[in-house]
């Protein structure tokens, strides 16, 4: 044995994806995959819709200090997450792919392309060609990622991940909801197949006596045809022959209201109201959706970006945020309200109303309204100002009185 202990080279297991069509059909599993999902309407319209709200709007870096934010401008990271990613997709393709990976497949992920210390790009990359690498440890857990092959370590990529448990890949609907998905997909190939058949039942046919060998291959040829395409094809039965149901037509199945049940559970996956899928949603419908589906995963976003696009020395003084002014200003009313009191109490001036609404500066509107009954506490020196009497007086000396009014 040597002077010195050698370390005992840890061990990593290999993370299997039962997505793989391969290993499914020697499993024999029918688990819903992301293909299937995403041609049900209520599935492809959800995550669209949520995808072009995360897409349009803006990632904003800013730093904290003295209790307040500044916005830092002219970092080329916000150029990378709202513009140009320096990659083949631009940023608005850029979080629809990964807002697409995110809920069908193991996460989002993106590379991040660093030369010399300096951010140079990022790159999206299809969660199917990532394989995680976990090491054993439950409690102290470690991980590294394959791409084609190559290894890298998870700083190297910011992973938008679901329901995760161990920070290296999350969850699919396709996983946790697998059966109203299942149900809706073999719904749609139901009627995928209701319409090829032109409508007509499926049954089988009743003889009162023996057919003969041509009599039955006649028959058969027939109704082969007649289930075969939509032409008006004639299926004369002989004698003695009669044709028995075997299922039931759509009406029968209430696939209709089927759907639209299906449809009202799937959207309650993704918190986005039905009306929002159907076209005829209200102000409050498009309200919920960014309160409830939108801005929950910004904040995934936002905590992920933090982690792994944050240099370690800013790490606690910068930080990513979306700019969610615009999704919830609200209607026009409601908003012109709540300028009217923000003005009204003092809290916002007209011009930082007049920026919010994109409208022109005016000279002399950077002011704050106050009323002289007002008594105007200062926190840090410990005064209060009476407006009327234009009086200070010193808390922390007693209620002494700073400056008297000689007028």
């Amino acid at each position: 044995m040597g002077l010195f202990s050698r370390k005992k080279k840890e061990e990593r297991a290999e993370e299997v994806s039962f997505e793989d069509p391969l290993l499914q059909a020697l499993l024999g599993t029918t688990s819903v995959t992301k293909s299937t999902a995403m041609q049900i309407p209520t599935v492809a319209g959800a995550i669209s819709l949520i995808a072009e709200t995360i897409a349009s709007t803006p990632l904003k870096l800013y730093k904290e200090g003295d209790g307040q934010a500044e916005e830092v401008k002219g970092d080329v990271r916000t150029v990378l997450l709202n513009d140009d990613t320096g990659d083949t997709l631009n940023a608005n393709e850029f979080w629809k792919a990964i807002v697409r990976d995110y809920f069908l497949g193991k996460g989002g992920y993106a590379y991040i392309n660093k030369a010399k210390g300096k951010y140079k790009s990022l790159h999206y990359v299809d969660e199917t060609y990532v394989t995680i690498q976990k090491n054993t440890d439950p409690i102290f857990k470690d991980y590294d990622i394959m791409v084609n092959g190559k290894s890298y370590k998870p700083f190297d990529f910011i992973k938008i991940l679901r329901n995760t448990k161990d920070g290296a890949s999350g969850t699919p609907i396709t996983a946790d909801h697998s059966k109203i998905i299942e149900v809706a997909y073999e719904s749609l190939v139901f009627e995928s197949n209701l319409v090829k058949k032109g409508g007509n039942k499926k049954g089988f046919l009743k003889s009162a006596k023996k057919l003969t060998d041509p009599a039955m291959d006649a028959l058969k040829a027939a109704y082969k045809k007649l289930y075969g395409n939509n032409e008006e094809n004639v299926v004369v039965l002989n004698d003695g022959i009669d044709f028995q149901e075997s299922s039931n037509t759509s009406v029968e199945m209430q696939l209709n209201e089927n759907k639209t049940t299906n449809s009202s559970e799937l959207s309650k996956i993704f918190h986005v109201s039905p009306a929002l899928i159907s076209g005829t949603a209200t102000e409050l419908d498009m309200s919920s959706l960014a309160k409830l589906a939108a801005i929950p995963l910004m904040i995934t976003i936002q905590c992920a970006l933090n982690k792994d696009f944050l240099l370690e020395k800013e790490k606690g003084v910068f930080y990513w945020a979306f700019d969610t002014k615009e999704l919830l200003k609200g209607g026009l009313l409601e908003r012109y309200q709540a300028y009217e009191i923000a003005v009204k109490n003092g809290w916002k001036t007209r011009n930082e109303i007049r920026f919010q609404e994109d409208d022109e500066k005016i000279e002399g509107m950077d002011v704050i309204s106050m009323n002289l009954a007002d008594v105007i506490y200062d926190i840090k020196a410990k005064t209060y100002f009476t407006p009327n009497t234009k009086q200070i007086t010193d808390t922390s000396g007693g209620g002494e009185v700073v400056n008297k009014d000689e007028s």
